[in-house]
């Protein structure tokens, strides 16, 4: 099989990740990578019957064997072929308890689904991202989904917010020494309620008060297209009503 620039999205669901691998799927073959099947097969067969790439495979980022594998079978299915963009976009660790109430098991759920996962995400992903850096349209780009909780640590969400701000400490740490490398590390602050089918009741109820993901997935393309004179480490998105 020839040689192609892919795009790696890890944590596809019926939201914004479907949202991201639609988008990129505009321009390369894509990656998802998700936990069950249940999540991923839907927008595989829909970039698929629209004429795009795209391939669905079962990892557990917090768990090094499961995202070796599945780069190995990258490797295998792609052979030769370059990084462009890797996104790391999964929603686990979402905890949302007193704090007397949190468990030992509550708190490494959040740290191993967000800074150990993206941990071993990044260290797969970075030696593909460096080998695209003649070879790519676009600078070789990495993007980690952040949350409010990456900046703020709210009442009840210590579990959460200490998982997104190793999130993000590992973000800027990789940007620093990847950056000069040639390679686009950023890390967004996705600050409000994303509008997705589980959301649906959620909220005030004003209109457009919910992130799009669609819009969403637009803004990571963006930072994707940024040339190597204009890197932005951190992009925060918000609906027009949200408090901040």
């Amino acid at each position: 099989m020839a040689s192609k620039t892919l795009a790696v999205i890890a944590g596809v669901g019926p939201g914004t990740g479907a949202s991201i691998a639609r988008r990129f799927a505009k321009a390369y073959p894509v990656v998802v990578l998700a936990r069950t099947p249940e999540s991923y097969d839907a927008v595989v067969k829909e970039i698929t019957s629209n004429g795009g790439e795209a391939v669905g495979i079962s990892t557990d980022v917090s768990d090094s064997n499961s995202v070796n594998s599945a780069f190995d079978q990258i490797e295998k299915k792609y052979p030769g072929s370059v990084l462009s963009a890797a996104i790391f976009n999964p929603g686990g660790g979402f905890v949302k308890k007193p704090f007397l109430e949190l468990t030992e098991d509550d708190f490494s759920a959040g740290l191993n689904g967000q800074a150990k996962g993206a941990f071993n995400f990044a260290q797969r992903a970075l030696p593909l991202l460096l080998k695209g850096k003649e070879s790519s349209t676009h600078p070789p780009t990495l993007i980690f989904t952040g949350a409010t909780a990456s900046i703020k640590g709210s009442p009840q969400f210590a579990s959460f917010a200490a998982a997104k701000f190793a999130l993000r400490a590992l973000s800027q740490s990789l940007a620093r020494e990847f950056g000069p490398q040639g390679v686009h590390v950023s890390h967004t602050i996705i600050d409000g309620i994303i509008d997705i089918p589980r959301t649906k009741a959620w909220g005030s109820g004003v209109e457009d008060s919910k992130l799009s993901p669609e819009a969403i997935a637009d803004s990571y393309w963006y930072l994707h297209t940024q040339p190597r004179t204009t890197f932005a480490f951190e992009l925060d998105l918000r609906p027009y009503v949200e408090k901040w």
